[in-house]
């Protein structure tokens, strides 16, 4: 895949939620016309739809008030939680847990190694889909340590 300026890290939090902030620039970049085509056929679904069910509400939901303007990336999460219902920081910790592992050792390991191969990343210390993510996109997540970021 290529570097996609404006896409950031899954690693990257919004709040006490990975990939929220990912999320919300795929429908940015979709509907300023900038989101790769290898990109479409997946949004809403996927990790995207992972997030949207934690949050409880739909991705046609989240992209209406997204693309309706007037709000950053942190009051969108607060307008996630109040149309969803509020998370625990549990709950978070646990999604959190769960995203950033995700691939290792689970039943996303052979679709993993699947787009490690179709990627010639062999090389790179993949361990999970979001090292995968950044390797893909150009960003060394390992060396940057992206999952002890805040």
């Amino acid at each position: 895949m290529p570097v996609v300026p404006g896409l950031r890290s899954p690693y990257a939090k919004v709040g006490r939620l990975v990939y929220f902030g990912r999320m919300l620039d795929k429908i940015r970049l979709q509907a300023g016309q900038n989101l790769p085509a290898d990109y479409q056929a997946n949004l809403g679904k996927g990790f995207d739809a992972r997030c949207c069910t934690f949050l409880r509400v739909s991705h046609a939901e989240l992209t209406a008030r997204v693309l309706a303007g007037g709000l950053d990336d942190a009051q969108l999460l607060g307008w996630g939680h109040e149309r969803g219902g509020a998370r625990t920081d549990e709950d978070c910790e646990v999604w959190n847990g769960f995203m950033m592992k995700r691939g290792w050792r689970d039943a996303g390991a052979e679709v993993l190694t699947k787009r490690i191969r179709e990627s010639a990343l062999e090389a790179a210390p993949i361990q999970t889909m979001f090292d995968y993510l950044d390797f893909d996109e150009g960003r060394d997540p390992v060396a940057s340590q992206a999952w002890a970021q805040p």
